[in-house]
């Protein structure tokens, strides 16, 4: 078997306006659909050159506790309704082959470094529109392994779980895109809030200026390769804001592309763009740089 190789990663937006009706969109955008519509059409794009046969998605919805969880399935087929949003986020058919061979290999690479991991092959286990939003926006016959964000991890630990996907990654033999699905800054605003520009996607109506100075510096920072910096202020700056899921999308891809080493360069495929007060982005990485 030929060694296993990432051959690209992204940091990608899964908000629920994005899976509302074009007409719904272009109405929350005053008139322009949001950017990050365009932005899944870009991304696929990078996935089709990339020949990629496994997607690994960083779900940031799925939070475990005491554990990193890998979902070990070997196939999923339903409609999701989000008990988060079920009035808006409904209906929303899916179907799509997991990749058990890699999750276990994930569990043996953990078991292997003493990192607290398991592959879970569970039929009824629930989804999470993490996953299920971006599966249907991206995926064709790849298959799709979803990783956890555990809850009671610190940031080396998020980066420790990455590199195990890493190596379980080469011992695979797989073409493998990371997937970190997810925000930047995610403070939402509050139920009552009226956002100050009348385009809902806008970037004035992200929670704060802090929150969205920040994303500005973290995008350019991304988009220059420096991850070493991204990683060296994490928990000071973007674990405090937070980003979604305390950055565990984030951190677990970086980590996987082995971690403060990394150099790969991110290239934005959508406009920055607000979601209920959170900072939403396409961002893909140029792998190929990462040790540059």
């Amino acid at each position: 078997m030929s060694q296993g190789e990432i051959v690209g990663a992204a940091i990608v937006s899964h908000h629920p306006g994005l899976f509302q009706t074009e007409e719904f969109r272009i109405a929350a955008g005053d008139g322009r659909d949001s950017d990050l519509i365009a932005g899944f059409r870009r991304l696929r794009e990078k996935i089709d050159v990339s020949g990629a046969e496994t997607l690994v998605l960083f779900d940031t919805h799925w939070f475990t506790t005491g554990c990193h969880l890998v979902d070990a399935g070997a196939h999923y087929e339903g409609v999701f309704i989000s008990d988060e949003m079920p009035w808006y986020l409904h209906g929303q058919k899916y179907r799509y082959d997991g990749d058990p061979v890699l999750a276990h290999i994930c569990a043996e690479v953990a078991s292997e470094r003493e990192v607290v991991a398991r592959a879970i092959d569970e039929p009824t286990l629930p989804r999470h529109y993490a996953t299920i939003n971006v599966v249907n926006a991206l995926v064709r016959a790849e298959q799709v392994m979803s990783v956890g964000s555990c809850q009671t991890a610190a940031t080396e630990n998020y980066l420790e779980m990455g590199a195990v996907i890493g190596e379980a990654i080469k011992r695979s033999g797989r073409k493998v895109v990371l997937l970190a699905s997810g925000a930047l800054s995610h403070k939402f605003r509050n139920i009552n809030a009226v956002p100050p520009h009348p385009r809902i996607y806008h970037p004035d109506n992200v929670s704060s200026d802090f929150n969205r100075e920040s994303d500005y510096r973290a995008i350019a920072l991304l988009e220059q390769g420096r991850h070493k910096d991204i990683l060296r202020q994490f928990d000071q700056e973007y674990r405090r804001l937070p980003w979604e899921a305390w950055g565990a999308h984030y951190l677990q891809m970086i980590g996987a592309l082995g971690g403060s080493d990394c150099t790969a360069k991110g290239t934005a495929l959508s406009e920055y763009e607000n979601a209920h007060g959170t900072g939403n982005i396409h961002i893909w990485f140029d792998v190929s740089q990462r040790d540059s």
